[in-house]
């Protein structure tokens, strides 16, 4: 059964939501887990694409925007030349639904998107990220209750100033 994850921030706005996004990625890459961003829009998929290039100066997280059926051919870091070669990156990033024919799928998805994907249990884990802004209190705390009310184990994860 897929195992809920929600991450609790204290702040108030979407800059510290995706900066936690990138770093709680960066750790599930790190731990050998393949993860699917599941970003609310394209503009969203998009600024995470970018963040997860400088979001810390000594970071790289090697990953794929999925531009309408599938991951981009260039997955991030492969050149050209590299392409046909390449692995499959381990975190791909993606808006209009589920990943597509990744091998291996993905293990674990991070759903930044206000809805709960109806796909959401074909993963092992789904984290979600919740901070103080109203919209996002309301739209997450349906979510919490949809999974509680469906028999999935739910985990909250307090957590302190990200400074």
């Amino acid at each position: 059964m897929t195992k809920i994850d929600f991450y609790i921030l204290p702040d108030t706005t979407l800059e510290a939501r995706l900066a936690f996004a990138c770093r709680l990625t960066e750790t599930i890459a790190r731990k050998g887990y393949r993860l699917y961003l599941y970003a609310e829009d394209e503009a969203m998929a998009r600024e995470l694409d970018q963040r997860l290039w400088d979001f810390r100066p000594d970071a790289f997280v090697p990953h794929a925007l999925e531009a309408g059926g599938g991951a981009d051919a260039r997955a991030a870091g492969a050149t050209e030349s590299t392409q046909q070669e390449a692995r499959p990156v381990a975190v791909t990033i993606g808006w209009q639904g589920p990943p597509q024919s990744l091998d291996p799928p993905p293990q674990a998805m991070l759903n930044l998107s206000p809805e709960i994907p109806e796909w959401f249990s074909r993963f092992e884990r789904v984290a979600e990220i919740i901070n103080q802004h109203q919209d996002v209190l309301t739209v997450k705390r349906e979510c919490w209750k949809t999974y509680k009310q469906r028999g999935y184990p739910v985990t909250p994860h307090h957590l302190k100033g990200q400074g």
